[in-house]
């Protein structure tokens, strides 16, 4: 009686597991969409994403050097710059803040007070691990006016994003698009040679260039697996 109820049991778990694979066959393989443009209008009404770590503010040498030996420990890095707006043709700022973040926590390198010192130079010029950033040519042409040197190893969202279809190259869109959320560009435009720096300077900061390394990183997912659905849409009819 023992053997029969232990025969029937694998009797029905083997029809469980064949009917469960045989559905899971046919059901279709839902892929991530992706739009070759992505329209600015339907920004304004996706939740809002912002960077949740810790944000680290460094003024000293000293704290560059620690700064740059931890950065140099980690496997991938996003990077961005923010520069004193002007509002004028012919004055052109230097870049004030150079933004630099893992998973995790972001420093901020106050270069209107660093400079290009032998820390930030340091970053600059490393091969050993890859800094991720958008648009970074013209970053690195601001950046080499604090000072030159060699350029390490930078890859640049927006030729990777060319190699799927997408079009859009503002890191705004990009973000929308890959993942549903909007980043605010409110404080773009402030004053980043401000002795102080807000707290929203310091998130939009630190937003920037985090999302750098998530952009990149569901990139490298989606070119691996092609686990996605390129939609082209029309320039009137951007999602």
């Amino acid at each position: 009686m023992r053997c029969k109820i232990i025969k029937n049991f694998l009797d029905f778990t083997i029809k469980v597991l064949f009917f469960t694979f045989f559905a899971l066959t046919l059901l279709p393989v839902m892929k991530k969409t992706i739009y070759n443009k992505f329209g600015k209008e339907k920004i304004v009404d996706l939740p809002r994403v912002t960077f949740e770590g810790r944000i680290v503010l460094v003024l000293s040498e000293h704290e560059a050097e620690k700064a740059v030996r931890f950065l140099l420990s980690q496997p991938i890095l996003g990077i961005d710059t923010e520069t004193r707006p002007s509002f004028t043709k012919k004055q052109m700022n230097q870049v004030a803040l150079l933004q630099v973040a893992t998973h995790d926590i972001c420093f901020l390198f106050r270069l209107n007070l660093l400079g290009m010192s032998p820390a930030v130079k340091r970053l600059l010029e490393d091969t050993t691990v890859p800094k991720i950033g958008l648009s970074w040519h013209d970053d690195l042409n601001m950046l080499k006016k604090l000072g030159d040197f060699q350029t390490g190893w930078f890859i640049d969202l927006q030729d990777h994003v060319r190699e799927i279809g997408v079009q859009d190259m503002s890191l705004q869109k990009l973000y929308a698009n890959f993942f549903g959320r909007r980043i605010s560009k409110r404080e773009r435009l402030t004053n980043w040679e401000n002795s102080i720096l807000t707290d929203k300077q310091k998130v939009y900061a630190a937003t920037d260039a985090w999302a750098c390394v998530m952009l990149y990183e569901e990139l490298m997912r989606l070119e691996e697996t092609h686990d996605y659905e390129l939609v082209e849409t029309e320039e009137d009819e951007q999602i």
